[in-house]
């Protein structure tokens, strides 16, 4: 395209190709500058996003775990009021044992009465405890176990094999899956030797 008479005479309109490429490189230039802050603020929204993931995640977490504590302290509530029951039922226990020795040696009426109200109350008191989810630990003839029994001595024995329980001294307890007081038991070291 040739320039007018008119264009010549006006010296801010340049020649056309030339015109047209600077332009172009202008332009080029300044979306390169504004290309710049548009990635830098979608890496900020991409780093944000990823944070608040994160923290949803972390909030789930935390609202999962209270609830996990919430229904172990519930679940055990009643530890510290079995732990202090036992030693009631252990005084029942060595009762009755009085009483029956007593039956043995005299045979009175009144030791019968005895040993019948303290029989009674004990299977009251297991009732109860049984209830709330406190059961007796099975001891005699059991292979040991140092999560739910405690040794307090080991003596050989014909009756029963090594490292199985051969008495019980104090009767254990469990409140769910938890031990309340492990049982004290006296274990087998095998047959006698010789």
């Amino acid at each position: 395209m040739t320039a007018s008479p008119s264009d010549e005479n006006n010296p801010e309109v340049p020649d056309s190709t030339d015109a047209i490429a600077a332009a172009v490189q202008q332009a080029c230039t300044e979306d390169a500058d504004n290309a710049e802050p548009v990635t830098n603020i979608e890496s900020e929204l991409a780093a944000e996003k990823d944070r608040l993931l994160r923290l949803q995640a972390e909030m789930e977490n935390l609202r999962s775990r209270t609830a996990r504590e919430i229904l172990d302290e519930r679940r055990y509530a009643a530890l510290p009021i079995a732990r202090d029951l036992l030693p009631v039922l252990d005084n029942i226990n060595r009762a009755i044992e009085a009483a029956e020795q007593i039956e043995a040696a005299e045979q009175s009426g009144d030791a019968d009465s005895l040993l019948e109200g303290f029989k009674l109350v004990r299977q009251q008191l297991l009732t109860v405890l049984e209830q709330h989810h406190c059961k007796q630990i099975v001891t005699v003839g059991q292979p040991f176990d140092p999560q739910v029994h405690e040794a307090i001595l080991q003596q050989p024995s014909d009756e029963q094999p090594a490292n199985h329980i051969l008495q019980e001294t104090q009767t254990g307890y469990q409140l769910h899956d938890r031990v309340v007081r492990a049982s004290q038991v006296i274990i087998s070291s095998g047959p006698a030797e010789g």
